[in-house]
């Protein structure tokens, strides 16, 4: 489930690439979890179900708009300008993002090796940067909105876990992404272009709305009562190697070195953050329960 919900948000960085610069970033997004809202509630009409929303409204408002609405524009507006790669590594960050937030919210201990992650991680994007705000073309200030996105799935992650316990999968996919339909599509409205899009765009967007978000919140949600939302976070271990390789066969985006680097260095932190088990014996990972 992790490496294909990893393979179908690394896909989200390509759409939204291909659909932003035609339609806009807030046209993009109100269109993409409107259809997606559409997608899970044919979903579950199909299964003979009704959401059951209501006793959570203001939760499902609050959570459409920190987990889907804010970070989906901030990341369809930072592609205006850079890669599709360079912002799935930087939404790599999203679990660094979500364990300061469990720190400073439910009192999860920072560990050193935790801490050690957040540091290397801080480094990883200095060289995902240049560490010149000039260095290579790279707009800084669009890269930072899809950092600023990670910040906000890191409050949406623990938020989830906190606030719907026990909650239905599906309701939560739906609810979600209705909440951030409120948000987005009386803004999209008036930002629709008027002038109809390619093939490839209308594809892009439909992609992007059905697989990338229906489906790929059918499974996430799941995950998130399992393991809780660090570790599901921690699916964006793969998910910038999936963005790198969608974004270099189907728009032949270049590997750098510098993404290379950088990448390696945010993955390591990600997974001192999550507290994978790597190094450690299979008896040993057996003993903790991992």
């Amino acid at each position: 489930m992790l490496v294909v919900l990893a393979a179908l948000w690394g896909a989200s960085y390509l759409f939204m690439r291909i659909a932003a610069p035609v339609l806009g970033p807030v046209a993009l997004i109100g269109i993409r979890v409107a259809l997606a809202s559409l997608a899970l509630y044919l979903y579950m009409a199909a299964l003979s179900r009704r959401p059951h929303l209501w006793h959570r409204w203001k939760e499902y408002l609050l959570l459409g708009l920190i987990n889907s609405a804010l970070p989906f524009t901030l990341i369809a507006t930072a592609e205006l300008h850079i890669t599709a790669s360079l912002a799935s590594v930087m939404n790599a960050m999203t679990p660094l993002c979500a364990a300061l937030v469990a720190w400073g919210w439910t009192k999860q201990p920072l560990t050193s090796r935790k801490l050690s992650g957040l540091v290397l991680g801080v480094v990883g994007v200095g060289v995902l940067l240049g560490l010149n705000p000039h260095k290579g073309g790279i707009d800084v200030g669009f890269a930072l909105l899809s950092l600023l996105a990670s910040v906000s799935y890191g409050f949406g992650g623990v938020y989830a876990a906190k606030a719907f316990p026990g909650e239905n999968p599906i309701d939560m996919a739906v609810g979600q992404q209705l909440g951030a339909t409120v948000f987005m599509l009386p803004l999209a409205v008036g930002t629709v272009p008027l002038v109809a899009p390619s093939g490839v765009v209308v594809f892009s967007v439909l992609a992007l709305s059905i697989l990338c978000t229906s489906l790929a919140y059918l499974l996430y949600f799941p995950l998130l009562q399992r393991v809780g939302p660090v570790r599901t976070l921690s699916v964006t271990f793969l998910i910038p190697v999936f963005g790198i390789l969608w974004g270099h066969l189907f728009l032949q985006e270049a590997v750098t070195p510098t993404i290379i680097a950088g990448l390696a260095l945010v993955l390591v932190s990600v997974a001192l953050v999550a507290d994978l088990p790597f190094g450690r014996s299979a008896r040993g990972r057996r003993a903790q329960g991992a």
